[in-house]
């Protein structure tokens, strides 16, 4: 056993989890080092040849993968070995990196991207052509377009940065530009561009070559294998003019082609990493409704105890204001307590002995006592964080068209170079001519250089970033580029209930006066609940305040808890509560029971008020649908789109919703893992849309084709969606599909016109007859059009996107300081 075996028990970079077939096993890991949706495909392809390996699920944007094997076969390490072995990180997925380590990790990449950038303008001051030459206005343009791109890229760290470093960058280029025209450098210029390819390919750009080669050694051809057989095809054809000094031979075009081959490869993994960084770290914020600590209660002293020491049976005093951190049984007690994470409803608990508490939850203003019954993974909260990791790495995978394109494209380009410089090398000698060496250098690497798909590569990035600034406008957040594919083909949208389908939160919706005025009743209700803590006390004093009502001073305030509350104003006795409540008081409320049933019905909570034993009237208080839910159900019916509801909440209320906006398909009562494996059933004849707002949803986010949040529920729920809406329209769900279909006919257009650029070049390229600048020009020229295509009339987006990077991490550096 070799030392590295010997302490994986101390550090073991995964999970174990359970198989639902016999005799299997899952682990989970995170993976690093993913650019690209190829790179899915790389690790699938390499875990899949293994032995024992059954299935393979990796999600480029949440980076892990869930891999379900055979123990009697495969052991987690081995497979977890083969990643590290062509290039890619393992850690522990239960571990996330903070948001501010990710934007450090794009501040570096940008970082990169400027010093390759640098070294591309140096590249082509070298191989620059006479001011005489028809060429040279092309090779200003070349320099100027990526001074451009400098001021671009540095933008993010203020406009009087940008403008000097732009400036400084084009003093480099015209400075060196102009040394090569005055023949300064002599005989030293291929050697100068020579050193610079080398330093970029193996050093600034290191990374690349490195999992190119272990791709490689795989036998797995991927976008790395493709960008270094053409960065090494212009280093050997630069060597070989450096050794063998044919005539007009282009040693420094050569070299040069191979920076610039290089350069745009970094900017393409950049552009990629800006879109993918803004992904979720939904665990973590499940993991901070958890406090660190657990208030435990022996011989009567109060100690702040580490919550992973607490143990069933202990007491635990949940203060006011504070999270609940065990799931437990109420021994002493009164408060209300915020379960929105159980059953997505607005209205909190009320709590007293023998009721159950759930982890995570939100205790009220009152104070309990909690025998604790279940700690550790079985807990609620435990096992919903459980449900999302599920939902995350079985979500469906996402194939982008780009990709599969080149799965095949990658081979063909190789097949094609090498058979262009045999052509060249050995077809002479069939006619008794010598080889032409140069022509299959030429050939060669014009054919690399042309058929990189640089173009095909951001295409997609791109359109997203696009899209991403156009749904911003429209008060839709599109958080990742699955997004933008998968909502175009959404055929089931699932709703919750409250705060999507409804407003989210109580209020005054119906007065019945009974023996008094409605103004009359709605003060003396509201006099009285002035008291009250409970949500829909403080419903009712929010109305008459609307109302300008002036409210009169009560004496003697008395709440029962979970019932309603009582007080005296002047020398009458007034009780406000429950239906229930009041008949238990005295009152005869049997001539009310058709009007008390019929609100009920339509999903309102009825709140009676009595005066000496005299019924007043009665308040009707609920949740009301959104103005627009009714015309945004109607809409996704007219194109052909399903829809269903799913709620924690109780069939009749569900129903009444339901019916009110048009959903004729409803499911009721249904608990945060059960709404994760009704999606998940729905799946298999539909590709599903969640909508929700609760914490609840978030394994249903996470498990749905699109998870679409409101921007104003709670985080983990915005966490766990790859869509926030955040102007509170649920009309806001036909915008988002609306420009998921626009972006993706923008990324068919792009790879359009990449592979048109390419299905020319790569023909004449092969002919030996193409000078190898002009690999570089139609290189630039088809990302040139791809930004434009992208871009047009929305440049903006693309460049808000990139002044971007590094901002929260510049902001939280200046509080530090």
């Amino acid at each position: 056993m070799n030392s590295a075996t010997a302490t994986l028990p101390d550090f073991q970079p995964w999970t174990e989890e359970p198989s639902n077939r016999p005799g299997r096993k899952k682990i989970r890991a995170r993976i690093g080092g993913l650019h690209c949706s190829l790179c899915t495909g790389t690790i699938e392809n390499a875990l899949g040849r293994m032995p024992g390996v059954d299935k393979v699920a990796v999600s480029l944007t949440h980076e892990q993968a869930l891999v379900e094997y055979d123990p009697q076969v495969a052991r987690p390490e081995e497979l977890l070995q083969t990643l590290r072995d062509i290039g890619y990180t393992v850690s522990d997925p239960r571990k996330l990196r903070p948001y501010e380590e990710e934007e450090r990790a794009l501040v570096r990449e940008r970082g990169r991207f400027l010093s390759a950038l640098a070294m591309s303008i140096a590249a082509m001051g070298l191989a620059g052509y006479p001011v005489n030459s028809p060429w040279f206005a092309l090779c200003v343009f070349s320099i100027a377009s990526m001074v451009v791109f400098s001021f671009v890229v540095l933008r993010g760290y203020g406009l009087r940065w940008a403008f000097a470093g732009s400036a400084l960058f084009a003093a480099f280029g015209a400075g060196i530009y102009a040394l090569q025209l005055y023949g300064a450098f002599g005989g030293a210029t291929p050697w100068l561009a020579g050193a610079l390819a080398v330093f970029l390919i193996f050093g600034v750009g290191g990374h690349i070559a490195r999992m190119g080669a272990m791709a490689l050694r795989r036998g797995i051809l991927n976008q790395h294998v493709l960008v270094e057989f053409g960065a090494f095809a212009g280093l050997v054809g630069g060597a070989l003019g450096l050794a063998l000094h044919p005539t007009d031979y282009p040693t420094v075009a050569f070299f040069s082609v191979a920076v610039m081959v290089i350069t745009y490869h970094i900017f393409s993994e950049w552009l990629s990493l800006i879109v993918k960084t803004r992904s979720s770290q939904a665990v973590k914020k499940l993991l901070d409704l958890e406090p660190d600590v657990a208030y435990v209660v022996k011989d009567g002293k109060e100690e702040a105890v580490p919550l992973e020491n607490v143990r069933v049976g202990d007491l635990v005093r949940i203060r006011p204001g504070g999270r609940v951190p065990v799931d437990g049984e109420v021994v002493s007690g009164e408060s209300d307590v915020d379960e929105s994470l159980v059953t997505g409803e607005p209205v909190p608990v009320e709590k007293r002995a023998g009721d159950r508490t759930v982890s995570g939850s939100l205790n009220g203003h009152g104070t309990l006592l909690v025998r604790v019954a279940v700690v550790g993974e079985e807990s609620f909260l435990r096992q919903v964080i459980r449900s999302v990791e599920d939902a995350r790495a079985l979500k469906p995978g996402l194939l982008h068209l780009v990709d599969r394109v080149l799965r095949v494209y990658t081979p063909v380009v190789l097949l094609t170079a090498a058979g262009a410089i045999l052509f060249w090398l050995v077809g002479p000698l069939v006619v008794g001519s010598s080889p032409d060496l140069q022509r299959a250098m030429f050939a060669g690497l014009s054919v690399l250089v042309m058929g990189y798909p640089c173009a095909v590569g951001i295409s997609a990035p791109l359109s997203i970033v696009r899209g991403a600034g156009e749904a911003a406008e429209r008060g839709v957040l599109m958080r990742t580029g699955e997004a933008f594919q998968a909502l175009r083909r959404v055929s089931h949208v699932v709703f919750d209930k409250t705060g999507t389908l409804t407003e989210g939160r109580p209020a005054l919706r119906q007065i019945v006066a009974v023996a008094c005025p409605e103004e009359e009743l709605l003060a003396l209700a509201a006099a009285v609940e002035a008291g009250s803590e409970h949500p829909l006390g403080r419903a009712v004093v929010e109305e008459a305040f609307q109302r300008h009502i002036k409210l009169s001073e009560v004496q003697g305030f008395e709440a029962v808890a979970g019932r309603g509350v009582s007080a005296r104003l002047g020398d009458a006795r007034l009780i406000v509560g429950s239906p229930a409540f009041l008949t238990s008081q005295g009152l005869n409320l049997a001539a009310q029971d058709e009007g008390i049933n019929e609100l009920e019905g339509r999903g309102l909570t009825v709140i009676a008020v009595a005066r000496d034993g005299v019924l007043l009237g009665l308040l009707a208080l609920g949740d009301a649908l959104r103005t627009d839910a009714a015309e945004t159900v109607r809409r996704l019916h007219a194109l052909g789109i399903r829809t269903s509801l799913i709620t924690g909440d109780n069939e009749q209320a569900a129903r009444h919703f339901a019916r009110a906006a048009g959903i004729e398909e409803v499911h009721a009562r249904v608990l945060p893992a059960e709404k994760a494996a009704l999606v998940r059933k729905l799946q298999e004849s539909a590709r599903v849309a969640m909508i929700g707002d609760g914490i609840n949803d978030a394994p249903a986010l996470m498990q749905a084709d699109v998870g679409i949040a409101f921007g104003s529920g709670a985080d983990i729920s915005t966490e766990s969606s790859d869509v926030i809406i955040l102007n509170q329209r649920v009309g806001a769900v036909l915008d988002a599909y609306e420009i998921s279909c626009h972006s993706y006919r923008k990324m068919v257009q792009n790879v359009s016109l990449a592979f048109m650029f390419n299905g020319i070049g790569i023909p004449l390229a092969a002919t030996g007859l193409v000078y190898p600048i002009w690999g570089m020009v139609a290189m630039a020229a088809s990302v040139t059009a791809i930004f434009i295509n992208s871009l047009w009339g929305r440049g903006s987006y693309f460049f808000e996107a990139v002044k971007g990077v590094g901002r929260p991490v510049e902001a939280a550096a200046q509080v530090t300081a």
